[in-house]
């Protein structure tokens, strides 16, 4: 791999975690927030929820935009939107104001999410799209790991109101990475065809696309199961088991460790074995370990220990599965990979926002409504993918290249 390859790698990976970092470092900041702000648990829940409907509504719109005008320009507008809403969180003086200024942040955010993906479809396919992906992830990843730590020291020290002003300053050193190193992988002569009318009958094109459908679910529900712990976890392992914001930003990195690390394996194993053998043992694998969980919690077994375990092992087949399905859905929508690459992540996130509606409306402050929406995440993308993947196409997507 080319020095210029990992660049790009290192680019995307921060430019796409400008958003995610706007969440994990905003989740032991939950109970303060509650506190400060005199909100119910389910108020504070909605600030979180607000933002991923946001990012994925927002997705269908820079996806095509960003097939029209290019990659770059839609990271600037993004960012710059990102930004503002991020000052204005900061400065919220009430929850419902918090909620509102969430969604717009997102709306910004959401451009660090879709114009990456695109970016890999423009540069490379097959298991280079895998390895290009996967790099990016570890980039991406280092969100969940550092952004909670750094979040619980500066509300240690300064209040959840400093998360804020300091996602500000990514999203100025993210516009500065799109001036300075982003190169424009979307030309002039590949926009002549690009439309918003162009970008409807894509949409109809995918959304007829089973093939391409079925892919978006599966990753859809393995995220989701990620989202429920995100929406949840602050609550269950800080005020139901008792951990202090440090310890549990501790806790959550080791889960996200796990989801990096097997994700770097993807490229040399997509390049031995195929994209989809991947996918179907990875989420079997995930599936089975998940289910196992809720087991043992309905059994009564509720130790800290044995959960995070078990959630250690399914996440980390889980880190096979989301870059894999990836790549397969945008395999064959190249010329489209902008506007694929929105209806992927905007059919992603507003499936994670129904998860954690539903978890919501069950959660109790303990483990079990949060470990359930986990399980059944985990076996609906076992599901989709004993329907998706056969036939032709499937085998097609498993050969190595």
């Amino acid at each position: 791999m080319t020095k210029s390859f990992y660049r790009a790698a290192l680019v995307l990976g921060l430019l796409s975690a400008i958003g995610p970092f706007a969440i994990d470092m905003y989740l032991p900041a939950l109970p303060s927030i509650g506190q400060t702000l005199d909100a119910s648990m389910g108020a504070v829940q909605a600030s979180l929820m607000a933002f991923f409907i946001s990012l994925g509504i927002g997705q269908i719109i820079y996806g095509p935009v960003s097939d029209m005008v290019g990659r770059k320009a839609p990271l600037y507008f993004g960012l710059l939107l990102f930004a503002a809403g991020s000052i204005g969180c900061a400065l919220a003086p009430d929850i419902h104001t918090l909620v509102v200024l969430r969604f717009i942040q997102g709306l910004g955010a959401c451009a660090g999410m879709v114009v990456p993906r695109a970016v890999v479809r423009d540069l490379h396919t097959g298991h280079d799209a895998a390895r290009l992906m996967s790099l990016l992830m570890l980039v991406f990843s280092v969100s969940p790991i550092l952004a909670p730590l750094a979040g619980s020291l500066l509300i240690e020290s300064f209040g959840w109101r400093s998360v804020f002003w300091a996602v500000t300053v990514a999203a100025a050193a993210g516009l500065l990475l799109v001036g300075f190193t982003l190169p424009e992988t979307r030309p002039p002569e590949q926009r002549v065809d690009s439309s918003f009318g162009s970008a409807i009958k894509a949409y109809g094109v995918l959304l007829r696309d089973r093939h391409f459908m079925g892919l978006v679910f599966i990753g859809a529900f393995g995220i989701s199961s990620f989202f429920a712990y995100l929406a949840n976890s602050s609550f269950v392992l800080i005020d139901h088991y008792g951990l202090t914001p440090r310890q549990y930003s501790i806790a959550f990195a080791v889960n996200a460790a796990s989801f990096i690390g097997v994700s770097q394996f993807t490229g040399k194993l997509a390049a031995r074995f195929g994209l989809v053998p991947i996918v179907k043992v990875a989420v079997t694998g995930y599936a089975a370990v998940m289910a196992l969980l809720l087991v043992v919690n309905l059994a009564g077994i509720e130790r800290l220990d044995v959960m995070i375990a078990l959630l250690l092992v399914g996440y980390g087949f889980l880190g096979l599965v989301v870059p894999t399905t990836a790549v397969l859905a945008l395999e064959e929508h190249g010329a489209i990979a902008g506007t694929a690459s929105a209806l992927m992540g905007t059919l992603q996130f507003v499936t994670g926002a129904v998860v954690m509606a539903t978890v919501g409306v069950f959660a109790d402050g303990s483990a079990l409504p949060m470990v359930a929406g986990i399980a059944g995440c985990a076996l609906l993308a076992y599901a989709m993918a004993r329907g998706t993947l056969g036939g032709k196409r499937g085998v097609s997507a498993a050969t190595p290249r």
